[in-house]
């Protein structure tokens, strides 16, 4: 959201976390779509509380080229969402909405803006949420997803769950790292 656009009256900027899923909040799986094979990964109830908790919005940003794949439907990833949403229930958990970039550049329509490392999904939510993007993060397991949070200018932590461990080895040295989910919302919460 451009800090030029202008607000209607009594509307104030959001901040908030945007989230990868696979990897970031539950164990990476490839094309993971059954819910029963959905597991979170330790302490991301918790910490994931401890964001809301600071007044941050958590959305999660993520991409499932499976569906361009014809591996499953969009329908049945909203499905594996409002799962994993009861899952975070039994925390005091509440997503505040789920993005999804259903495309892949090789199966499809081509190249698209919602894919991360493009911003179009944080940019999509910033419209809709009100969100200051400057005073929002972007966690996630991979190169992409800290790009994303980048080029849409928010700050970015990578986490060395999932692919992290792999993926930290080309990034620039002031990339932010975390060895988990939980050491990434200390580091927010230490520096909003």
């Amino acid at each position: 959201m451009s800090r030029q656009q202008k607000l209607p009256a009594g509307v104030t900027l959001n901040k908030a976390i945007f989230l990868d899923r696979d990897g970031t909040i539950n164990v990476e799986k490839d094309y993971l779509i059954d819910p029963a094979e959905l597991v979170l990964l330790p302490g991301v109830g918790e910490a994931l509380r401890r964001g809301q908790e600071a007044g941050f919005l958590l959305i999660v940003v993520t991409n499932q080229s499976g569906v361009a794949r014809g591996y499953f439907t969009a329908s049945a990833v909203e499905e594996l969402h409002d799962h994993l949403q009861r899952e975070l229930f039994s925390f005091g958990v509440r997503i505040d909405a789920f993005y999804l970039c259903p495309h892949h550049p090789e199966h499809g329509a081509g190249p698209c803006h919602c894919r991360k490392g493009e911003p179009g999904m944080l940019l999509q939510a910033a419209r809709e949420h009100h969100i200051d993007l400057a005073a929002s993060w972007m966690i996630g397991d991979k190169r992409s997803d800290v790009e994303a949070g980048i080029n849409a200018g928010c700050r970015s932590i990578l986490v060395r769950t999932g692919y992290g461990r792999q993926e930290e080895l080309g990034l620039p040295p002031s990339t932010l790292i975390a060895d988990s989910l939980t050491t990434a919302i200390e580091l927010v919460l230490a520096k909003k």
